[in-house]
């Protein structure tokens, strides 16, 4: 695939966002290119904080600081001060475009004054050039550079309370791409996304369309729930879900109905649930599970939806970008069906955690336990790190959520594992039951039949709500923190 020069200089050319902006995209990644070169000709590397709300905004930025050769951070712009306060003391921006909550007391740099940087730039070019020439003139001479120095830092890792960014650049994120699209078969792909661009899922999502010429349709979520479905052929796209988002889609049979006509609905972001995805197959909808992470840029397993509509239930085959192998603790790969650490090499592979790399950037070993079956499938069990161990007995908190979720009594719940000084550790269940009337002696009694007597949880504590962020991913430890206080408000 081209370099990001390329895409910068063809945006007039290809009209790939759905909707009348494409005009304004390329007219801000112009001027936004421009004021980079600028500051690029003193000398300086410039570290680009993008925390852009407004899509045509974010993707045009993102293009102009990819094209230029910048260091650019994809930030959350409804982060609070906290998480702001360790962005800023991580990063120590040169440039921030977009939205930044901070406090009084927090040193944040002048941004640079683009009007008048784009002042200097016009009155350098003589009068029979426009600025349009001026930057075909500039993006020749980028273009002959001998590689990529761009490098872009995801946001990861938020939801535990520490924000890490993962290093990639733009060779990594073409290589997602380009597994995807031999995985799929494709040589062009449109997406419809309904997720942060500044979260890998939705990055992906615009990546894929830019760089294999496809169409990109945004959608937010909020308005699709309140009704205002996009006009787009469903059949041509992707979309791109989390599980709680999954949820929200089929208790409204509008969306539901909308939903069955996408060509592929991927679905990352976290485990799903069976009662979530039988509904699915009763309606017909041509899902994709999907397994991968913000290190890995997105999926390096996907399930096919005529896989997943035929009963199958793991996340898929691996794309052929990556290799996954599964290993014990001693590190000695194991064989089919056996449960062990997965272990990651991707051409997609970040290359750490800014500001530091990693030191061996080809094998990648995640929290995460699993197994390949016979076929090459992945099934993943669940992470080491969430693994409870009571009375010497180890237990994985996602069988126990699928079985408590299977009474139709509680619409969501997370298991974790509490200090106990007889026990070890106390399994216990943070749920929102489905209404006051539901006990926990009632759940209870219906998981007798289904799990081992030290599988049920010792204590229930139901909650309004759970913790999750916009991907619908846990937050444990506050989880942890909760249980904790509630426990000791009882004794």
């Amino acid at each position: 695939m081209e370099r990001p020069i390329v895409y910068l200089q063809n945006l007039n050319k290809q009209d790939f966002l759905i909707g009348d902006n494409n005009h304004e995209l390329q007219r801000i990644a112009t001027e936004k290119y421009l004021e980079l070169k600028q500051i690029l000709a003193t000398g300086k590397t410039p570290k680009i904080i993008l925390s852009q709300p407004e899509p045509v905004q974010f993707i045009a930025s993102f293009i102009a600081a990819c094209a230029a050769n910048c260091h650019i951070f994809l930030c959350n712009p409804n982060w609070g001060k906290q998480e702001w306060q360790q962005v800023i003391d991580l990063v120590k921006p040169d440039i921030i475009w977009g939205k930044v909550e901070h406090s009084p007391s927090l040193p944040l740099p002048t941004p640079v004054p683009f009007g008048k940087l784009r002042s200097r730039l016009r009155s350098r070019q003589a009068d029979s050039h426009t600025l349009r020439e001026a930057t075909l003139t500039a993006t020749l001479t980028a273009s002959r550079l001998p590689s990529s120095h761009t490098l872009i830092m995801i946001p990861t890792g938020g939801s535990s309370g520490q924000i890490k960014f993962a290093i990639h650049t733009w060779e990594t994120l073409t290589a997602s791409v380009k597994g995807f699209t031999e995985y799929f078969q494709i040589q062009q792909v449109n997406s419809c996304c309904v997720l942060p661009l500044y979260h890998v899922s939705g990055l992906m999502q615009f990546m894929r369309s830019l760089t294999t010429g496809g169409k990109l349709a945004i959608a937010p979520f909020k308005e699709l729930t309140s009704g205002q479905i996009s006009s787009i052929n469903p059949a041509d796209f992707f979309i791109s879900l989390v599980p709680t988002q999954l949820q929200i889609f089929l208790e409204n049979p509008q969306l539901t109905a909308w939903l069955a006509q996408f060509n592929t609905v991927l679905l990352g972001g976290g485990p799903a649930w069976p009662e979530l995805l039988e509904p699915a197959k009763f309606h017909r909808i041509r899902l994709a599970p999907t397994y991968g992470m913000t290190e890995t840029a997105s999926q390096i397993a996907t399930l096919k939806p005529d896989d997943f509509l035929n009963g199958i239930t793991s996340s898929g085959q691996i794309l052929p970008h990556a290799q996954v192998t599964i290993r014990n603790q001693n590190g000695e790969i194991l064989q089919p069906n056996e449960i062990g650490n997965i272990t990651i090499q991707a051409q997609s592979l970040a290359l750490g955690y800014y500001p530091h790399t990693w030191e061996n950037q080809n094998h990648l070993q995640i929290d995460d336990l699993g197994f390949l079956d016979t076929q090459g499938y992945l099934n993943i069990i669940g992470r080491s790190s969430d693994k409870i161990i009571t009375g010497g007995e180890n237990i994985y908190p996602s069988e126990i959520e699928s079985a408590i979720r299977a009474t139709q009594m509680v619409n969501d719940v997370c298991i974790i594992g509490l200090p106990d000084k007889h026990w070890g550790q106390a399994v216990t269940a943070i749920y929102i039951p489905k209404n006051s009337n539901i006990s926990s002696c009632k759940i209870q009694t219906h998981l007798t039949h289904q799990l081992s007597k030290f599988k049920i949880p010792k204590h229930w504590i139901p909650l309004p709500t759970l913790p999750r962020n916009a991907q619908g991913k846990i937050n444990r430890q506050q989880l942890q923190q909760i249980a904790l206080k509630f426990l000791q408000n009882l004794s």
